[in-house]
């Protein structure tokens, strides 16, 4: 699929050859590039509703979506870092935090350039609906200064819960989706600065990830997964 990922379309079972139609059993199985691990998760078999108005009928079922999910988590896929050279919107630093919290303008009277990184702690669970699939993510966002010598201060810890769609269609041979995010969750689970309340940063934090995060995952997500 790319260098974090590879699908396994091999066959289960021998084809099915039946009168009006062939049933092919694949497996469908996403893992982690070069490391063919197993997979956490139990393919349940499913059928396709008869139809007759298509040469070619092609269904993936959640177990498809699920090890997709675990795959690119084991790469490190749903981590990211967004640092003031990266950030395409406006230059993030102490002094933008700082005039939203008080207590990191007191920690910090000198602006500094500020560092994001997220990361997903667990596999996002994937549940999977009529052309498109809903993903739940639990992860965190460190909140960090950037000191002249480039080392890094952490401000403070969020936990991030993420609720996202994926939209999906077919287009030149290939299975592409569109990330839409419908719902972020955030809790302060550790600060150096100080108690805050965290409702003061919810609209600046999301904005930084409706910019930068969910752009860059459509990104790669409209490069689409092959299909057998």
């Amino acid at each position: 699929i790319d260098d974090l990922a590879e699908v396994d379309y091999s066959l289960n079972s021998l084809p099915a050859v039946f009168q009006p139609y062939i049933d092919l059993d694949l497996k469908g199985i996403i893992f982690p590039a070069g490391n063919y691990i197993g997979s956490p998760y139990m393919a349940a078999p499913f059928t396709i509703p008869d139809q007759s108005d298509s040469m070619l009928y092609l269904a993936f079922s959640e177990y498809f979506f699920q090890t997709s999910s675990f795959a690119y988590y084991t790469a490190g896929a749903f981590n990211m870092t967004i640092a003031e050279e990266t950030c395409s919107y406006f230059n993030i630093s102490t002094e933008i935090f700082g005039s939203i919290i008080p207590e990191v303008a007191k920690y910090s009277v000198t602006p500094y350039p500020v560092m994001l990184k997220l990361m997903a702690t667990e596999v996002p669970v994937i549940s999977l609906e009529q052309d498109s699939f809903t993903a739940e993510i639990q992860g965190f966002m460190e909140v960090l200064a950037v000191l002249p010598d480039s080392t890094t201060e952490l401000l403070f810890t969020m936990n991030v819960a993420a609720n996202s769609s994926i939209s999906l269609n077919i287009f030149d041979q290939k299975l592409m989706g569109s990330l839409c995010l419908n719902r972020l969750q955030f809790s302060l689970a550790h600060s150096n600065v100080g108690f805050f309340e965290v409702s003061l940063l919810e609209n600046i934090l999301s904005y930084i990830i409706q910019t930068e995060v969910i752009p860059s995952a459509n990104a790669k997500l409209s490069k689409g997964f092959p299909l057998p």
